[in-house]
């Protein structure tokens, strides 16, 4: 393992997924990713749990649209408790990742570390954070919004929102601590997230998440979102080839266009954006998602087959009237 991996794979392995001797562990990875797979690999096979590794371009072409057979019947027969996916992302490669997200986690009811867009720079810097300070953050903003009826947020970019929230649907607490069966997150982690009721209001985007991050990383100047009962209705950017991605994006299906996800960032131990939005969505502030609800954790009662999200980071934040947030630090 390489020494400066050794910090981020410790607390995969042992702080976020608890693995130990009775553990089964299934790691999926893409070839880019080999070293970091092989440091939770070699961390996973230290605790005594068995170990087996798939490697998708053994089983499937990329782009990967859909979650092969070959690796799917592998994965029942060896019947893991505990997995991670470590592998970049590629545009329509959601086909690959959500069949295999509903197989390891809600069928085989595996603890997961959903690492997709994991890089070097973040095994050593959000992934080697201090996950119990993660998790007492993380826990406390959750029992401040789980029972909100309004979140307001604004940027000094230009993000004006105001959301609104169900009591039938469920707040998640992605706390970094994967302990019990079925539960699961991105790594690095550290947000609380649900279907939100409505949004209103337009969010000035600094990136994007899905295959929009590798392309177009840091969006400057930001695109405008507008939105207007939970849809889409128009994306503002001087960038023409970006404007008709999120077009070709939204329209996939009629849900697309749809904010399926409003989620707060609790990683109070990264010092900045670094264009990897699997990290900068965890950097204290907001990020809403259009497309899939992750109905079977928030209650939604609708689904998509595509989810990106879009970040307004060191937001200014309320929840029913009470401040929660200042330019991206916590006031509780």
């Amino acid at each position: 393992m390489r020494p400066e991996f050794a910090p981020g794979a410790h607390n995969a392995v042992q702080t976020c997924l608890n693995i130990g001797p009775r553990d089964r562990v299934c790691i999926i990875r893409d070839r880019s990713r080999t070293e970091i797979a092989e440091a939770i690999e070699e961390e996973a096979r230290g605790t005594d749990a068995s170990v087996r590794v798939w490697t998708m371009e053994d089983h499937v072409e990329r782009p990967a649209t859909s979650f092969p057979r070959s690796i799917s019947d592998e994965i029942v027969r060896f019947r893991p408790t505990a997995s991670f996916f470590i592998g970049t992302g590629m545009k329509g490669e959601l086909g690959f990742r959500k069949p295999m997200l509903k197989l390891l986690a809600e069928t085989l009811r595996c603890r997961h570390g959903h690492m997709i867009g994991i890089s070097e720079l973040l095994m050593k810097d959000g992934m080697a954070a201090d996950y119990e300070e993660i998790y007492r953050v993380t826990r406390q903003v959750y029992e401040i919004v789980r029972q909100a009826e309004k979140i307001r947020v604004d940027t000094a970019l230009g993000t004006e929102l105001v959301a609104t929230f169900s009591p039938s649907l469920k707040w998640v607490p992605c706390d970094g601590r994967y302990w019990d069966p079925g539960r699961w997150g991105n790594l690095p982690e550290g947000e609380t997230f649900t279907c939100p009721l409505s949004v209103d209001g337009v969010i000035a985007a600094e990136e994007m998440g899905d295959w929009f991050t590798e392309k177009y990383g840091l969006l400057s100047p930001p695109p405008r979102l507008v939105i207007k009962g939970g849809r889409l209705l128009s994306f503002d950017t001087p960038d023409s080839q970006l404007a008709a991605d999120v077009r070709e994006y939204m329209g996939q299906h009629p849900n697309s266009n749809r904010v399926g996800e409003f989620a707060i960032g609790t990683n109070v131990g990264l010092s900045g954006i670094v264009g990897n939005f699997l990290q900068d969505e965890k950097f204290p502030g907001v990020h809403v998602a259009f497309g899939d609800p992750y109905g079977f954790e928030t209650g939604a009662d609708w689904n998509c087959p595509s989810h990106v999200d879009v970040l307004a980071s060191h937001a200014t934040v309320s929840v029913d009237g009470r401040a929660l947030m200042e330019n991206g630090r916590f006031l509780v």
